[in-house]
């Protein structure tokens, strides 16, 4: 298998074809599943050799889990700059070696095994001394980050997402797991494991590196302390053992003081002071496309956030819902070609906390749209919205951020736009399309009627 594997590999080389386009054509029906995973590794192994293996002698901490990689993986990353390290980040977000970052144009956390390769190459070319790399499932799965010696890994949590791709919830966690699992055999690295106490599923990986720190408010090692959470960001104690962190941060919600805590222990790890972390985790403002506010002097509050699957619906409107002193509309959609289990369930949540739920397109790609729509305010009905009253079903995503804009009646209201964030491009039946979610609202609320 593994040879066939190594077949495909050449052949996307040469021919600079997609591996699954290669695979499916020669491989019969049904044993796709079985020689992908070959095909897979054996592109990752080729492209490391004709990269010269720019992984070697480097520095990684891997990021992985369902929600807060991104703002994890930035908090990191800005401790390390603010220590004095020359530190690289790779992020759905952006990339690039300390303070300079270049937006990811890509729907796609972790790029190709070729495109990897070729980043690590030009980065390492720069020196740095420690890599922060968000890792996804996806990425674990398909062996995209062979030869990338994780010294230390740390996981946020573990939710419902990508069961489109993973079949099962044990799939996907069996995947989020290979990050601990490379990071232990890394023989030059730590060997080092950070875990969520407070997540149950998480919480599981903390006996996969021989060394492990765990963090939590509820328990672990690290534990968050008399937090204060308001509309402008968050600050606690995060006590460990005799030591104690003040935490001071200006974003805002409580899986932010989850995800400065996870940050917190990679810098008691790495052995930075208690005030490099404290800085560091200050300095951090804000994560384009992570509660990012959009402002052009309206009297109310409009918002953009990533947050795109159950888990980081509930905990998101659960924080803002008692902010929130007006009316709250929230807008979203659900990505074609994924997770469709989670579309009601996200309606469902939305209806039980916005006053009012537009619901729009989020990269159909070539499914029906309008479906998707349905299926989502499926789930808002149960949650007693109706159709044309408090729920609203508006196809053309900018066109919906306009209606959302105008519900908005009061300086007290807010409008969260939810599902895009950072990215770059809108995908649909004939393509990608230049999408700048923050862009659109702006010119929604400049056409705002006075």
């Amino acid at each position: 298998m593994f040879v066939v594997g190594v077949g495909v590999a050449v052949i996307r080389y040469t021919r600079s074809m997609n591996i699954r386009s290669v695979v499916k054509r020669i491989i019969p029906h049904g044993l796709f599943e079985r020689i992908e995973p070959a095909g897979h590794l054996a592109e990752a192994i080729f492209w490391n050799a004709a990269y010269g293996f720019p992984g070697r002698g480097l520095k990684v901490i891997g990021v992985t889990g369902t929600n807060g990689k991104t703002t994890t993986s930035f908090l990191i990353h800005k401790m390390l700059i603010e220590a004095g390290h020359n530190a690289g980040l790779m992020t759905t977000v952006g990339y690039g070696v300390g303070p300079h970052i270049i937006p990811q144009v890509h729907h796609m956390t972790n790029v190709t095994s070729r495109e990897l390769m070729k980043r690590l190459k030009a980065m390492n070319a720069k020196k740095m001394d420690w890599l922060v790399l968000e890792t996804t499932s996806h990425a674990l799965a398909q062996h995209r980050v062979w030869g990338v010696p994780y010294s230390i890994a740390v996981i946020t949590n573990i939710t419902h997402e990508h069961l489109d791709y993973h079949k099962t919830f044990d799939r996907y966690t069996a995947a989020k797991r290979q990050l601990f699992t490379l990071a232990q055999q890394n023989t030059t690295g730590r060997q080092l494991g950070i875990v969520n106490a407070d997540d149950q599923y998480s919480m599981g990986f903390a006996t996969e590196t021989e060394n492990s720190i765990s963090y939590g408010i509820e328990a672990g090692d690290v534990r968050a302390t008399n937090i204060q959470l308001s509309a402008a960001g968050l600050s606690y104690i995060a006590q460990a053992g005799d030591a104690e962190y003040h935490i001071v941060s200006s974003l805002a919600g409580s899986f932010n003081v989850y995800n400065t805590l996870a940050a917190a222990c990679v810098g008691r790890a790495l052995g930075l002071t208690s005030q490099q972390i404290e800085q560091g985790i200050a300095a951090l403002k804000t994560v384009e496309g992570r509660m990012t506010t959009v402002d052009e002097g309206q009297d109310f509050t409009v918002l953009v956030d990533f947050a795109h699957t159950p888990d980081s619906f509930e905990k998101l409107l659960s924080d803002l819902r008692p902010i929130v002193k007006g009316k709250l509309v929230v807008l979203f959609g659900s990505a074609g070609r994924r997770d469709e289990a989670k579309r009601a369930i996200q309606g469902r949540i939305a209806g039980k906390y916005a006053d009012e739920v537009v619901v729009t397109e989020e990269d159909d790609r070539d499914c029906d749209g309008v479906a998707i729509m349905e299926q989502i305010a499926s789930g808002a009905i149960a949650s007693g919205k109706a159709k044309d009253k408090n729920l609203f079903l508006v196809h053309n995503r900018a066109e919906a951020i306009a209606f959302a804009v105008k519900r908005a009646k009061s300086g007290e209201d807010t409008v969260l736009l939810l599902g895009k964030g950072h990215e770059k491009t809108i995908e649909r039946a004939d393509g990608e399309h230049p999408w700048d979610e923050v862009g659109v609202a702006r010119d929604a609320l400049r056409n705002l009627e006075p």
